[in-house]
């Protein structure tokens, strides 16, 4: 039997039901070595979504109409993405959301979809885990003691990092029991400890180089100062 592969993803949408016609708008995909740190395959790409994104969304996010206007349409990337998650188990939080409005997409090209079974469901595990406390994926990195400075909005391809890193502490019982449980301590703790700053490879983007620096300053420039929620 083949070793399982491990892709922790997320998504950013139009809004919040794929039923009545919001779309993806940016896709990240980072596959995790044995489920315990990224490799150097990943998948990265933002989508015109061929319709407005709501005003609640996008105070989410900070993505615009005009942001993912020249983005490629998810029929262009769907094959790609389609070849990446292969047979991989989907590392994903609220893994319902993200599959919904995947399976929306794929159903309008009459593509094979997603199975719910394929999914490991972050948000299922820290609330059995911690039951009585708020489990979005701030608290968690703040209870784990995982950087959030980079994260000024949400972003699907900052938030896959977060989530490796919040998904061996729920697995492995934090660093400390993945040093001591694993033959290759230090290349397991330097993998866990980069996942942050490891340079992504983007398999598929469709955008300027600089596009997700631009997002980012957007970003601080737009809603930092006027001190918007999440």
């Amino acid at each position: 039997m083949p070793d399982t592969r491990y892709v922790v993803l997320d998504t950013e949408t139009t809004g919040l039901s794929p039923e009545n016609g919001d779309r993806v708008i940016e896709i990240a995909c980072l596959e995790l070595d044995q489920g315990l740190f990224p490799t150097d395959k990943s998948f990265h790409t933002f989508v015109n979504p061929e319709r407005s994104i709501s005003r609640a969304a996008f105070e989410v996010h900070g993505i615009s109409d005009e942001f993912v206007k020249n983005s490629p349409l998810f029929s262009s990337i769907a094959k790609d993405l389609w070849h990446f998650i292969g047979n991989a188990k989907l590392i994903i939080h609220n893994a319902e959301f993200d599959i919904r409005f995947l399976n929306a997409e794929f159903a309008r090209l009459n593509h094979p979809m997603l199975r719910i079974d394929q999914t490991i469901d972050t948000l299922k595990m820290a609330r059995k885990k911690y039951p009585s406390m708020p489990n979005n994926l701030d608290s968690l990195c703040k209870r784990f003691n995982i950087s959030l400075e980079d994260r000024e909005k949400h972003s699907a391809l900052i938030d896959v990092r977060l989530l490796a890193s919040v998904y061996i502490e729920l697995t492995q019982g934090g660093r400390q029991q993945s040093f001591l449980q694993t033959n290759d301590a230090q290349t397991v703790m330097a993998g866990h400890q980069n996942i942050k700053r490891k340079q992504c490879q983007v398999r598929h983007i469709n955008h300027q180089q600089d596009l997700e620096e631009q997002h980012k300053n957007f970003i601080l420039q737009n809603f930092k100062k006027n001190g918007w929620g999440y």
